[in-house]
Order: C-alpha cells, then sequence, then structure tokens
C-alpha cells in the first residue's frame, strides 16, 4: 500500500480516524463540536468522513477542543494536515470521474485488503484493456472508452505493483464469467491467461463460482469489501440500479460480510480454480488450431 505521505486521500483518511476517535471520547456529538468549534455542521462531517483536506490552524483547534496535548501525537497529524492537501492519483481523470467513484477510489486505495465478487463478469480489478474496451463497446452512452480504459489499468497496476506490501486481493468469479466470450475467443485467451499469471503468482486469491453451486444469495448485485485494520470494512455494491459505496449502515455490510463467506464456502479452492483455468484455456486453444 502506499504511504501515507504520497496520497492526500491517506493523509485525509488517517486524520478522519483519530478525530472522529477523539470526538468519540469526549462523548460529544458531531454538531456538538460544530458548536463549540463555531464552525458548520457539515464541515465537520466532511472532515469526519475524510472528503476535505485540513489545515493545520482548523486541526490545532479541534486537538484543543478534544483535550488533546501529546506532543507525538500532535506532530503526527500536524504532518497529515499537511499531506491532506494536493491532488489524489486520480485527479488526471477527474472528468471522467464521479463524485461518489472519486470516494471509492480513496477507500480502495487505503484498503489492506480487496473481497471482490460480479455475478456475471471478470471482476474489475482482474478485467485486461481489451475486454475491458469489449464491455464498453456495447455499453450505450460510454464516451472518453480509452481513459476509462487507462484508469481502471491505473488502478489495477497500483493494487498489485506493490508485491507483499500491497492489499491482499481475494476475488470470487463466477464459472459464467470464465465461459462467456467476451470479445471471442482470442480476448478469452488473454483475459483467462492474466488471470491465472495472478493466481499462480500469489498476486491474488482465487476462487470459481460453479455452475454446481446452484443458487446464492448475491445473483444479482456485484460487490467489493475493502478491509482495513484499524477502521470497519466498507461495502461498495454495483447492480442494475447503480452503484453505492457504505460504511455507515453496520448492518448491510455485516449482510454482504456474510454473503461473501458463503460464496467462499461454495466456491472452488484455489488450486481447483486454476486447474479449471487450465481446462478452460486448453479448450481455447483447441478451438484455435
Amino acid at each position: 500500500m502506499p504511504s501515507t505521505a504520497s496520497d492526500p486521500s491517506l493523509n485525509r483518511r488517517k486524520l478522519r480516524l483519530a478525530l472522529k476517535a477523539f470526538r468519540d471520547k469526549t462523548s460529544l456529538t458531531q454538531r456538538d463540536a460544530a458548536t463549540h468549534l463555531d464552525w458548520s455542521l457539515s464541515k465537520v462531517i466532511r472532515i469526519e468522513a475524510g472528503t476535505v483536506s485540513l489545515s493545520v490552524t482548523d486541526l490545532q483547534a479541534m486537538l484543543r477542543l478534544y483535550e488533546i496535548t501529546d506532543e507525538a501525537v500532535v506532530e503526527e497529524l500536524q504532518q497529515a494536515a499537511r499531506g491532506s492537501k494536493g491532488q489524489s492519483w486520480w485527479s488526471d481523470y477527474n472528468d471522467i470521474i464521479s463524485a461518489p467513484f472519486s470516494q471509492f477510489l480513496g477507500y480502495e486505495s487505503a484498503a489492506d485488503s480487496v473481497r471482490t465478487y460480479h455475478p456475471t463478469l471478470i471482476p474489475g480489478l482482474l478485467q485486461t484493456a481489451d475486454y475491458i474496451e469489449e464491455l464498453f463497446a456495447v455499453t450505450p452512452g460510454v464516451t472518453q472508452v480509452q481513459r476509462r480504459i487507462d484508469l481502471r489499468t491505473a488502478r489495477q497496476e497500483r493494487i498489485f505493483a506493490d508485491g507483499d506490501t500491497g492489499a491482499a486481493v481475494t476475488a470470487i468469479v463466477d464459472e459464467s464469467a470464465l465461459r462467456r466470450l467476451v470479445g471471442g475467443a482470442g480476448v478469452m485467451r488473454n483475459q483467462l491467461s492474466h488471470i491465472r499469471q495472478l493466481a499462480v503468482g500469489q498476486r491474488i486469491t482465487l476462487q470459481v463460482l460453479p455452475f454446481s453451486a446452484g443458487a446464492h444469495d448475491s445473483l444479482e448485485d456485484g460487490l467489493v469489501l475493502f478491509g482495513y485494520h484499524d477502521d470497519d470494512d466498507v461495502l461498495y455494491i454495483a447492480g442494475p440500479g447503480g452503484v453505492l459505496t457504505n460504511r455507515d449502515n453496520r448492518e448491510k455490510v455485516a449482510r454482504y460480510q456474510e454473503c461473501f463467506e458463503d460464496l467462499i464456502d461454495k466456491s472452488l479452492s484455489h488450486d481447483a480454480s486454476v486447474a479449471l483455468l487450465d481446462e478452460l484455456l486448453g479448450q481455447l486453444n483447441v478451438n484455435r488450431s
């Protein structure tokens, strides 16, 4: 995972966690804090959501309110405040990124673990550029296709570039996604070979959900769960009705955590999943000859 100093979104997240914890210890509500600081409630909410930068002056006012005097803690948070300004790595793509997806990218960049599943497609973090291009080609109204492909591949590079220090990725891939010839046999050979390389190289934990699993609790929604050592999981749902990033509805997050564990139980093991990939690649190679 990138160092905190490398990305303003990580510094904002560090401040969010610390300041919310300090406020909770004082038994103040967000509205109480805003009143004491003579700020708007929305300002406190945005700071604790990690969606805005924080000046050192405002940080110091909050620390005084929460009676935080430890010099090491104060200095560490002041450094985070200085680093919370500026643009995140994805700012070059702001013309094609919605505000909710920008928030999603912040969660993804900070995650210690990523668990992902889609009922009909290869999950986005595993997609090759050719596969992505074929998906966009049949999606009405999509513009700036190459930039969207570049953004998705940039996300992949950041997740998988750091070796043992990157996020631990667990991907459940539906068998239907492996067998569906998106873009034809050539595109799928490259796509399956790419997944196999990630799995054999231990960059991901791969589990294939076979047709034999039958009905299960996530036939309609794709989902991503971001995990953190120092915070609760964040849930991201993609479905026909759009996308939802959810951190505060703990009941919904817990339901999808249970759903993901159920999918794991119904899926093939990592080794059996790689063996299925080999079988499918063999079939594609036979069809080519």
